[in-house]
């Protein structure tokens, strides 16, 4: 698939965010299957992936993750991915059995190197310190090493808490901050927004650029390229190249972008 990977940025590592949208603790589960198949793909391609932030649901799933994922084209496979996933189930969470319908969105920006200039000035960052929550292992709780970090002029709020280690916290969060701002810029003079990090329309039905289907039928279909596949465990279970190769097939038919 390299081939299909020309983009100027492709060859980054990827930071990836995903966050349920409508469909409340049936959408947050949803959310946690979709990281678990983003770790799996990553196991899988022999990259390195680790969840930096993880916001927990109250009854299932999770609320949001961070992950970054490291080795050669991970952003130019992993933008494939950007944008509304729907899941068409009967819900474990629902005592009489009905079918729901729930959905998530995926963002995708690409690692920032320290050669390309993204200007963060010091006074117009807020940098909060809090103690780590969920799976962080021993030290949770003990010390105050998670960072958030505030970007005043634009509202971006990061956040790390995947080490033990305050200092390394903080360089990681400025890390995806420097990514979300480069993105932004992009945004802002190019107007590819949509090509970047996938679009960021409502999280709900008709934004949708994938549905999982698990009732009545079993399916899993992309709709920007038409791509089906009806062995839905094994996508579920990280095997996503098919539909990254049939997405920058159609990318590279497409030489110039609206």
């Amino acid at each position: 698939m390299k081939h299909l990977l020309s983009g100027e940025l492709d060859r980054s590592n990827a930071i990836l965010e995903i966050h349920p949208g409508a469909g409340g603790t049936e959408s947050q589960d949803w959310a946690q299957m979709l990281m678990r198949m983003y770790l799996r793909w990553a196991e899988k391609k022999g990259f390195k992936a680790e969840i930096v932030d993880l916001l927990q649901g109250e009854e299932a799933g999770i609320k949001s993750a961070t992950i970054t994922v490291s080795g050669p084209y991970a952003y130019g496979y992993l933008r494939a991915e950007a944008g509304v996933h729907r899941l068409v189930r009967i819900s474990p969470f629902d005592a009489n059995k009905r079918r729901h319908t729930s959905f998530v969105a995926v963002m995708v920006y690409p690692e920032i190197e320290d050669d390309i200039d993204v200007e963060v000035r010091d006074e117009d960052l807020r940098i909060d310190t809090f103690r780590a929550s969920g799976a962080g292992g021993q030290h949770v709780n003990k010390v105050s090493s998670a960072v958030r970090i505030t970007h005043i002029p634009t509202g971006i709020v990061v956040s790390c808490q995947s080490d033990r280690s305050q200092y390394k916290n903080k360089a990681t969060a400025m890390k995806i901050l420097k990514a979300r701002l480069y993105d932004l810029k992009l945004s802002e003079q190019e107007k590819k927004m949509e090509d970047i990090i996938g679009s960021k329309k409502e999280i709900a039905w008709g934004n949708q650029i994938r549905s999982c289907v698990l009732h009545p039928y079993r399916l899993i279909k992309d709709h920007r390229t038409g791509l089906e596949k009806g062995n839905v465990d094994a996508v579920l279970d990280g095997e996503i190249d098919d539909f990254i190769r049939a997405y920058l097939k159609m990318k590279a038919k497409r030489p110039v972008e609206a």
